[in-house]
């Protein structure tokens, strides 16, 4: 393999493999993937004769002859394999496989059986099958992110190459193909990885837990502790932990960051919620050479069994409380949450613990305070342990929070019933109030039904946020159009507080647009909340200051009574 090469002689007669420490495909179509098509483009329509450059690769020298384990540019080259499938998708219609073209395709993407390019272990067979052979078309149950990714990607290109001619797509193969680059190669895997992580601190940053997890396999690789055999065991253990991972991430992403749990995961493991900087605290453990290998062994058996508790949390749909708190993400207190599942609590205690946990959380939220909510629990979190795991202790530290202000503890009003109150006077985050508005509208449901079954937010088809009296009023006079005067005090104290919204479907709240509040009123038909507005408008059809300020208490009093 050349220094200074092209694309088709970097691949051709070889064979590259992503290794397993590697992070699995991440690129995301509409930011990356869509830039790399336009890139192509720019450099095509600037009719320049200097080649196109992808950059550099550093590879790792396999002990199997002409094969490479890719350490830095993987993204780029899953791309671009994925962009020539593409390609080779739409020319196989009209071209002749004796064409040129597609002796590029066996110097770049296959060569009867022989793959150029396989990703990591549990993607590549569904690469090779979706993107390489497209020979499996039936993309249900995909396992992982990575792998929604490569359909995205190739879908997107697919879309795109519609547009263009088959002269275009000649041309995309032949700037790929010899596409200016340049390689550098190291001998052993120990060195691959030093690499990894000396490329990886001075570029675009992987994920700390990318990091993590070449710094472990790293340390394996030069401790004098274990001998060659009990390596190669670890190795292969690291790997597959990591496999399960990646698995897990594919379920809770959205919905938590994966360096999140990795920190959560570190308080779980040694019991402390005193942690607040993943990396520096697996540094100083790394550093401690006599325990390195024991600690690798056990905090990776930790971070992915948290990984694993987190899918259940995420997937709940059945009970209530446990999907109302999964639905604020991630939280100050998930370490609680990794720990119930950890310790396989009944549902009914999880159910009694996260209510109490969500609590104090929106409380937390809404109050905007930069109290370090951790120190007030952290004795209690320690005492939650596998031999003891009574929630009462819990519980009753997360209510005791929010009772009134005793004289001799300042730091307590961060938290109280008058604080709550008044933050909860005006204008709200968006999600905030929309989550407090869907457990109203459960709330209202389960006064009025028989076997209630609570209403998942999802049911909702695109909540948004609406203000009943509009931001800008009806044709500038919102007295005749239902308001009341747009004075100083209700641009205020009215317009952007919670008695002035109200939960409602993306679609409905495009249909009524900026309307006077009778036509409003007229579509409130959907939810137990709209009808609520009817049912108080239904002697005076006026929205007005009276009526948002006894609405505003109504959801004060279910905020701090039923939260």
């Amino acid at each position: 393999m050349e220094a200074i090469s092209t694309i088709r002689k970097m691949i051709a007669g070889n064979k590259i493999f992503v290794p397993n420490y590697q992070r699995a495909y991440s690129w995301i179509t509409e930011k990356h993937v869509k830039q790399f098509l336009i890139d192509l483009n720019d450099y095509i329509d600037s009719q320049t004769k200097t080649p196109y450059y992808f950059g550099h690769f550093l590879f790792e020298k396999s002990s199997n002859a002409d094969s490479y384990n890719i350490i830095d540019g993987q993204q780029r080259l899953t791309t671009i394999e994925i962009f020539l499938c593409a390609v080779y998708k739409q020319i196989k219609k009209y071209c002749d496989p004796t064409d040129t073209e597609f002796e590029i395709y066996e110097d770049i993407i296959k060569r009867n059986c022989t793959y150029r390019f396989s990703t990591v272990e549990y993607d590549n067979p569904f690469f090779k099958d979706c993107i390489i052979d497209q020979t499996k078309t039936n993309t249900r149950n995909i396992e992982t992110l990575s792998a929604h990714r490569f359909i995205d990607a190739f879908d997107y290109f697919t879309k795109e190459l519609e547009k263009v001619n088959i002269e275009q797509c000649k041309k995309y193969i032949e700037v790929v193909a010899n596409s200016a680059c340049t390689t550098h190669i190291v001998n052993n895997e120990a060195e691959a990885i030093q690499m990894f992580i000396f490329q990886n601190n001075r570029g675009k940053l992987p994920t700390k837990l990318e990091i993590i997890k070449a710094q472990f396999m790293y340390e394996v690789h030069i401790s004098s502790a274990i001998d060659q055999e009990e390596k190669e065991s670890l190795l292969k253990e690291l790997q597959e932990r990591f496999e399960n991972i990646y698995k897990s991430i594919v379920m809770i992403e959205g919905n938590i960051n994966e360096d999140d749990v990795l920190l959560y995961s570190l308080r779980v493991y040694f019991n402390s919620l005193d942690i607040d900087t993943s990396t520096d605290r697996i540094e100083t453990e790394l550093k401690k050479k006599a325990n390195a290998i024991l600690f690798i062994k056990g905090f990776a058996q930790e971070l992915e069994s948290c990984f694993e508790s987190l899918k259940p949390f995420f997937q709940e749909k059945e009970i209530y409380e446990i999907y109302s708190l999964a639905l604020l993400g991630k939280s100050l207190l998930m370490p609680f949450v990794i720990k119930a599942y950890k310790y396989n609590i009944s549902d009914n205690d999880k159910m009694k613990l996260f209510s109490s946990i969500e609590s104090i959380i929106l409380r937390h939220r809404i109050i905007g305070t930069r109290a370090h909510l951790e120190d007030r629990v952290k004795d209690v979190f320690k005492n939650f342990t596998k031999d003891n795991t009574d929630c009462t202790e819990i519980i009753e530290r997360l209510n005791w929070l929010a009772r009134e202000v005793p004289e001799d503890q300042y730091w307590w009003e961060y938290w109280s019933n008058d604080n709550y109150k008044e933050c909860l006077k005006g204008g709200l985050d968006h999600n905030i109030a929309k989550h407090i508005l869907w457990k109203y509208e459960n709330y209202l449901l389960s006064k009025g039904e028989k076997g209630y079954k609570f209403k998942l937010y999802s049911q909702i088809e695109n909540p948004e946020l609406e203000h009943i009296a509009p931001q800008t009023p009806t044709d500038g006079k919102p007295i005749a159009a239902g308001y009341c005067q747009y004075d100083d005090e209700f641009i205020n104290k009215y317009l952007d507080c919670l008695g002035n919204y109200l939960l409602i479907s993306k679609s409905h709240n495009c249909s009524i647009g900026n309307v006077p509040f009778e036509e409003k009123r007229k579509s409130y038909n959907c939810l137990k909340q709209q009808e609520e507005i009817q049912e108080m408008t239904k002697d005076n059809i006026l929205w007005d200051k009276n009526k948002i300020a006894q609405r505003h208490e109504i959801l004060l009093y279910f905020v701090l009574n039923k939260i």
